[in-house]
């Protein structure tokens, strides 16, 4: 009996050997050499704060106080106007956060009016975006109506709104932004008092104020940089009509159109 259950545990030890021998391991944690690099990754929660140029704008305002700095963290950007005094306590909140202060430059722009309306669709909503600021920068007023992301919309609604504020003498210009620049043109022309020009060039923005008395501009984010578009519209509100040839045939065109809508 003994020599049985002697046989009977081998088996078992047998078997369990075999089922430890089928289970993988998890091999040992590699330890860096002393000298090895760490490499570093943003996560994606900061990824949008990274490369930005500021973290909150607080330009339109001459003076800051501690309540316009809450919720900034250390380190913080803050774009602020070229002569913006502080409080003591809020110059005491920016020393101790070391947050970085990005003075507004102003620019030497004489310009012509003194609000723009502003629009977009879809394909136009990041240039609108920049071009809020820049036209701020300018001194101008600006009345944003829409669109307010990338989600597909329908241009002419946006231009008509843009319009209408012209013509409703709401504001002094407009600026219409889309793909081309085309399609909204055409619906902001079909406003009574709206004179709309797409350009793709400082010389034709130039001219369409000074020969055309254009008072909407359209654009056409696919169809120029930036930075050629903030030229565009730079040569659009510091220029304006002041011939009386030129006044003369504005008026002219200023007939035919009531003829048609009488």
């Amino acid at each position: 009996m003994a020599d049985a259950s002697q046989e009977t545990r081998d088996r078992v030890r047998e078997l369990v050997r075999q089922v430890l021998a089928t289970v993988p391991t998890e091999p040992a944690a590699s330890v860096p050499a002393p000298d090895a690099k760490v490499e570093h990754v943003v996560v994606n929660s900061l990824q949008d704060k990274v490369g930005k140029a500021w973290d909150r704008d607080e330009s339109a305002k001459t003076l800051l106080t501690e309540d316009d700095l809450r919720g900034l963290d250390h380190g913080s950007k803050l774009r602020v106007a070229a002569d913006v005094k502080l409080t003591s306590l809020a110059q005491d909140i920016v020393n101790e956060r070391n947050i970085e202060l990005i003075r507004k430059e102003a620019r030497q722009v004489t310009v012509k009016v003194r609000s723009v309306a502003i629009g977009c669709d879809h394909g136009g909503f990041k240039v609108k975006e920049q071009l809020k600021v820049f036209l701020s920068d300018l001194g101008l007023n600006v009345r944003d109506f829409g669109t307010e992301s990338e989600d597909a919309v329908d241009y002419p609604d946006f231009a008509h709104a843009v319009a209408s504020s012209v013509s409703g003498r709401q504001v002094d210009v407009g600026i219409i932004v889309d793909g081309a620049g085309i399609g909204s043109a055409m619906t902001a022309n079909k406003v009574p008092g709206v004179r709309a020009a797409q350009c793709y060039s400082t010389a034709l923005a130039k001219n369409s104020r000074e020969h055309n008395g254009a008072n909407v501009l359209t654009l056409g984010s696919g169809q120029n940089t930036l930075e050629e578009i903030k030229a565009i519209v730079q040569a659009f509100v510091s220029t304006d009509i002041s011939e009386d040839r030129h006044k003369k045939r504005v008026g002219k065109i200023e007939n035919i159109d009531r003829q048609y809508r009488s």
